[in-house]
């Protein structure tokens, strides 16, 4: 009876070990299964983001932000109806996914400045939607500039030719 028992106790001691290792690696393989086999589908390059989607729900945020004093007079730029408000933070939600676009696999160029650009894309578009809630012109302004100095950062460090085409346009 002893040797049955003892028996059976070592039966049960090794299929609750055996039990207890297939599912600590099926967890670890389902997690590494999931982290390194995600699909995103990168076709889209960069540049066809930056000119496709950024750039135009950028200059959305530019042109309906601040003012124009000219001989005609002084001009607010600012949404001045709820569906103005809107429309603009439809624009700053474009470029808050914009950020995250960038930063994919496959897209980001590093995981260093790259990313702390990308962030700030995301940050800058995030700030403008919740101004344009708020109806706060000084911060919906103030995430435009913040927006223009990350993209002037980034073509700074990343594509600096971009800088320099808009010098040559100006007449510089």
């Amino acid at each position: 009876m002893t040797k049955i028992v003892s028996t059976s106790a070592r039966l049960l001691v090794v299929l609750a070990t055996s039990l207890m290792m297939v599912a600590c690696s099926q967890q670890e393989s389902g997690d590494s299964v999931t982290s390194e086999s995600s699909y995103f589908n990168t076709s889209l390059s960069v540049s066809e983001i930056m000119l496709s989607i950024l750039e135009p729900a950028s200059d959305t945020l530019w042109d309906n932000a601040g003012w124009i004093e000219s001989a005609a007079g002084y001009e607010e730029l600012y949404p001045t109806t709820d569906e103005g408000w809107a429309f603009v933070r439809a624009q700053a939600a474009v470029v808050a996914e914009s950020g995250n676009l960038l930063a994919l696999p496959g897209r980001a160029l590093d995981n260093d400045a790259w990313m702390i650009y990308s962030q700030g894309i995301v940050d800058a578009g995030l700030t403008a939607m919740k101004a344009a809630d708020e109806r706060n012109e000084e911060d919906f302004f103030q995430a435009g500039a913040t927006l223009y100095s990350v993209c002037t950062a980034c073509h700074q460090a990343y594509n600096p030719d971009i800088l320099n085409a808009f010098d040559e346009e100006d007449g510089q």
